[in-house]
C-alpha cells in the first residue's frame, strides 16, 4: 500500500505544494515543505531503497514530534509568536499523515489484538501485566492497516480492555 494524501503519492503531493508555495511566495509554507523533503530524501539515500509507508510515516511523527519540544521551549522562554509559527508547521506535516483514528476504530482494534493474544495463550484472557504485550500487538496491527492513532489514546483503551 501507498500513502496517498488527496489521491497523490506523498512525494509528488509535496512536489506540487512546493511549487504552489513558491508561485504564492509564501516562505514559510515553503521552507516547512522542503524540511519535510529533506527528511524524506535523506532517509532515502540512508537506507538505498524506496521509503515504505511506515517509514514516511515514522520521519514525519519525528518532526512533528520535534516541533512540539520547540513549542514547550518558546512557551517556557516567552516567545509566542515562535510557538504560533511552529504549531503552523505542525499542522503542515500533519496534512501529510494518514487520516487518524477515532476511538471506536481504535477500540476494535484493542479488542482484535487483544483475542489474537488470547488465542496465542491457549484461550486464557490476557491480563493488566500483558499491557506491554497487547501495546506492541494493537500498534503493529495500525501500523500494518496504514493507519495513524494517538498512541496514548490505543494505551488507555487496552489498558481498559485489559483490566474486563
Amino acid at each position: 500500500m501507498v500513502l496517498k494524501v488527496n489521491g497523490m503519492r506523498i512525494d509528488e503531493k509535496l512536489q506540487a505544494d512546493i511549487v504552489v508555495a513558491m508561485k504564492d511566495r509564501d516562505e514559510h509554507r515553503l521552507t516547512t515543505l522542503r524540511t519535510i523533503k529533506s527528511a524524506l530524501e535523506t532517509k532515502t539515500i540512508e537506507n538505498r531503497e524506496a521509503l515504505t509507508d511506515a517509514e514516511e510515516t515514522q520521519i514525519l511523527m519525528t518532526l512533528i514530534k520535534q516541533l512540539r519540544k520547540y513549542v514547550e521551549v518558546s512557551k517556557k522562554v516567552g516567545k509566542p509568536e515562535m510557538a504560533k509559527k511552529e504549531r503552523l508547521e505542525i499542522g503542515m506535516i500533519e496534512a501529510y499523515l494518514p487520516q487518524a483514528l477515532g476511538q471506536e476504530e481504535i477500540r476494535k482494534l484493542v479488542h482484535g489484538a487483544i483475542a489474537h493474544l488470547q488465542t496465542d495463550a491457549g484461550g486464557v484472557r490476557p491480563g493488566p501485566r500483558d499491557l506491554g504485550t497487547a501495546m506492541q500487538v494493537a500498534q503493529q496491527w495500525i501500523r500494518a492497516a496504514g493507519l495513524q492513532a494517538d498512541r496514548k489514546l490505543v494505551s488507555e483503551l487496552v489498558k481498559a480492555e485489559l483490566a474486563k
